[in-house]
């Protein structure tokens, strides 16, 4: 166990915990390609809430912010639970691995749509482009693993893989809703001498987007440079 990556040792912790409820799933006769499915139902309603809370909501209510949040946590939940239904119930397919896959990436771009929206509806334009751009990484990583694996390259490396992406947008915006409700959505600090706040409520959800931003372009190209190693590698083996 020593030499196991930590990232590892946390999933398989997590493996432990969620496989009685992962049997529960088996007995009551879902599949994986179900439970992958329900996931996506789970980050449209993810999406509705941010939409929702777009038309309805104030810039200084923050709780469908942090609604969305928890439920993109929910839905992250799934996203492991299909892989462990299909372990344990032997139900294993390389169709179910392509459904899970399409459907990850469904679930996404579904997820960043109402993000997207709701941070323009709210005029939080910088934080919109951000957000964009956190959703080209996030499309490009996963991009640069499959055209990797076509080329018969296995890439899993980089800091800002989906169960980190899931992780930092639920967190942050389930932590931006609760924070809220005690300082408050409009919540503004400023410095002396600086004409403009440099922090409030909602960079509690905007500065992990940023960050996200970044990283998964980096990660996405630390990936296509492990692959071109790989590659160039295995060309002077031929």
């Amino acid at each position: 166990m020593a030499n196991i990556p930590l990232r590892t040792k946390l999933q398989l912790g997590i493996y432990k915990i969620i496989d009685p409820f992962v049997m529960l799933l088996i007995r009551l006769g879902l599949t994986p390609n179900a439970v992958t499915f329900i996931g996506l139902l789970l980050n449209v309603g993810v999406a509705f809430i941010f939409v929702f809370g777009a038309e309805e909501g104030n810039r200084g209510d923050l709780r469908f912010v942090g609604w969305a949040g928890f439920l993109v946590l929910i839905a992250g939940l799934f996203d492991m639970l299909d892989g462990q239904v299909a372990r344990l119930g032997n139900m294993k397919s390389a169709f179910g691995a392509l459904f899970d896959s399409v459907l990850d990436r469904y679930s996404e771009l579904i997820l960043f749509l109402g993000v997207c929206y709701y941070l323009i509806a709210h005029h939080y334009f910088l934080s919109s482009l951000f957000a964009f751009i956190a959703l080209i990484g996030s499309m490009m990583v996963s991009y640069t693993r499959a055209r990797a694996e076509g080329l018969g390259i296995e890439l899993k490396g980089g800091v800002m893989q989906r169960p980190e992406r899931v992780v930092v947008l639920g967190t942050s915006a389930w932590a931006c809703g609760i924070v809220s409700l005690y300082i408050g959505g409009d919540y503004k600090l400023f410095v002396p001498g600086i004409k403009f706040h440099v922090f409030e409520t909602m960079s509690i959800f905007t500065i992990p987007i940023a960050i996200m931003a970044i990283l998964t372009n980096l990660t996405a190209l630390r990936r296509l440079l492990d692959a071109k190693k790989a590659l160039e590698a295995k060309e002077s083996q031929q």
